[in-house]
């Protein structure tokens, strides 16, 4: 069995990008899921997670959704939820409905963290679906906003608010109350 820490993952994605072959790395990254230790720093189901955006990079789309069911099913705490990474690789593949119910499963059970909702936004947006990113973005904001939060978590809530806010712009809706809270 291997242990996986966050330099290790760090070296592999560094790789990846200066080298620019992103399959060979996504391989790298499931054999290790596969062999990874259960008290390792890195969990499986973030390195079948990280296999998958690799697999994106790579324009593998269909390896990308495999390996994300993969992490799915593994069921692991991971930085983005494996589902809606999921979905961004099935719009990719003009899987439409297949994204859209993986959408509301997620909506269903609320995500629990904000980079989904900060990614969920963006892929909609990127995917031209200005309402859908506008009521992921606002979820994410009410739920997130009157938490006590650490400082990292409150750059990602600005994140999603100024992420909302272009949406909005695009929509043409005037400022509202969650718009302001950038001003402060």
């Amino acid at each position: 069995m291997t242990r996986v820490t966050t330099a290790d993952l760090d070296r592999l994605e560094f790789r990846a990008v200066q080298s620019g072959d992103h399959a060979e790395v996504a391989r790298e990254l499931a054999d290790l899921a596969n062999q990874v230790d259960a008290d390792s720093e890195i969990c499986r189901a973030e390195l079948f997670v990280r296999a998958g955006e690799q697999w994106e990079m790579a324009q593998e789309f269909e390896l990308a959704v495999a390996i994300y069911q993969r992490a799915i099913d593994d069921g692991g705490v991971t930085i983005i939820d494996a589902r809606a990474l999921q979905c961004g690789a099935l719009l990719e593949l003009d899987r439409v409905e297949e994204a859209r119910t993986q959408l509301d499963r997620l909506r269903a059970e609320g995500p629990r963290n904000l980079p989904t909702y900060i990614h969920i936004a963006e892929t909609l947006q990127a995917h031209d679906d200005l309402t859908g990113a506008h009521e992921w973005a606002t979820l994410g904001v009410e739920r997130f906003r009157h938490q006590d939060v650490s400082p990292y978590m409150h750059d990602l809530l600005l994140e999603l608010l100024r992420i909302r806010f272009r949406i909005r712009m695009d929509l043409g809706f005037t400022e509202d109350d969650l718009d302001r809270l950038l001003d402060g």
